[in-house]
């Protein structure tokens, strides 16, 4: 199969896949690695790599669940909490292997909207690397992501756009 089959049959099968079809374990290094790396070979006008991405894994991963429940509760009137939603944000941060942040750095040199775009281009990279290495993942982009520039330690002209959730997937015996 040439290189463009090969390619055209990866982008066909990029999906989103949620935690809760992850087995919870952590991915191997190198794996994430290459996740990472493929965001770096995007189109960037004027060389700005804009992306900033920060990894979650082990204890911090579950630390941010924490904070974003947290942010979930302190920032939700009475009236519309849920438990249930309270609950489930921790625990979906446990089942992913890993979670990355993604924000912009804007440069100030180009239009915003071009930084976004080749931020957004990295994370397609990173889907698509994912789906090759039969790893799932997605991009959420909850309304929590806009109290996280503190937490995140973003400086005044980055801003937060999401996270990349990422695991292990489990085979379909393990659903039987």
């Amino acid at each position: 199969m040439d290189k463009s089959q090969i390619l055209k049959e990866i982008i066909e099968s990029r999906k989103s896949t949620f935690p809760r079809d992850y087995t919870g374990e952590g991915l191997a290094p190198e794996v994430l690695k290459a996740i990472l790396d493929s965001a770096q070979f995007v189109p960037n006008h004027k060389r700005t790599r804009p992306w900033r991405f920060r990894v979650f894994t082990g204890a911090q991963k579950d630390e941010l669940g924490a904070t974003l429940a947290g942010i979930y509760r302190d920032t939700t009137p009475p009236a519309v909490f849920l438990q249930k939603k309270y609950e489930d944000i921790p625990a979906k941060a446990g089942k992913a292997g890993a979670i990355i942040s993604i924000s912009v750095a804007f440069s100030g040199l180009v239009p915003e909207w071009e930084e976004i775009a080749a931020v957004a281009m990295g994370v397609q990279n990173m889907y698509l690397t994912c789906t090759a290495a039969n790893v799932g993942c997605y991009w959420s982009s909850p309304g929590l992501i806009k109290y996280l520039d503190g937490y995140l330690g973003l400086a005044e002209n980055e801003k937060c756009y999401g996270l990349f959730y990422l695991g292990a997937l489990k085979s379909e015996l393990d659903e039987i």
